[in-house]
């Protein structure tokens, strides 16, 4: 796995990327790192590694899950695609819900109502949710 002599310990790999050294082992034994072992048997991390990392903390902010990373870092994955599909419509969903979210800010920020929900253009916004949305799976309690 190694590209270059160069390494790092577990303690300056896990502060180079704000983490806590216990994150670095359990990556490993869910197998998204392979770090090298020195003549001592501690872990050290090289190049290869580091970019693991950096695509790990990528692909955790951007929702996927450290199952659905390790399928993207298994090169022999057959279900990679399914993934990387199921993500992208995970991704879109989210992107429409922030920019229904950022428009309903900026309406607050603009609107003359203090309280939002005073606002009939507020209510039209949220009317998909107020219709049976996904929280409505359950009859609401008896007031």
């Amino acid at each position: 796995m190694k590209s270059s002599a160069t390494s790092w310990s577990i303690g300056d790999t896990a502060t180079r990327f704000g983490l806590p050294a216990h994150v670095l082992r359990h990556w490993e034994e869910v197998g998204l790192l392979r770090p090298g072992r020195d003549g001592g048997g501690r872990r050290r991390y090289g190049e290869n590694d580091v970019v693991r990392i950096a695509a790990v903390l990528r692909n955790k902010a951007a929702g996927m899950s450290l199952e659905q990373i390790r399928v993207l870092l298994d090169q022999g994955a057959p279900d990679r695609h399914a993934i990387l599909t199921e993500h992208v419509a995970d991704l879109d969903r989210r992107m429409a819900e922030m920019q229904r979210s950022r428009e309903m800010t900026m309406h607050a920020f603009e609107c003359d109502q203090h309280d939002m929900t005073t606002c009939p253009n507020f209510v039209r916004s949220v009317e998909d949710l107020i219709g049976g949305g996904p929280w409505r799976s359950q009859p609401p309690p008896p007031a």
